[in-house]
């Protein structure tokens, strides 16, 4: 009956190297994953300048011109976030999970 308890799961973080613009997907980043993973399912928080300025889900995560699961650290890859456009190079993007746990009296 009571509420889960939400907690957030660091995943990894990615630094935005390059923006590209595309005609048919929109916006994509070029990102260098600097520390742990992102996967297709986990949900992102971008940085500027020391505040969030976006929370949301990936919309699309690409390793060349394939769509992939996930994306280990040390590797280049293409994001898009979803409903997001304004991508600025240097951008750090940090993916999580929010695990649900059952709270007890």
């Amino acid at each position: 009956m009571l509420e889960p308890k939400l907690k957030k799961n660091f995943l990894g973080k990615a630094e935005i190297r390059k923006v590209f613009k595309l005609s048919r997907s929109g916006i994509i980043a070029g990102c260098f994953v600097t520390k742990g993973k992102f996967n297709r399912t986990c949900m992102v928080s971008l940085t500027r300048d020391g505040q969030v300025v976006f929370e949301g889900k990936l919309s699309s995560l690409k390793r060349f011109k394939d769509d992939v699961r996930e994306v280990a650290e040390g590797f280049e890859c293409g994001m898009s976030l979803a409903r997001f456009d304004q991508l600025m190079e240097g951008d750090i993007i940090e993916g999580y999970e929010i695990e649900k746990i059952a709270r007890k009296l």
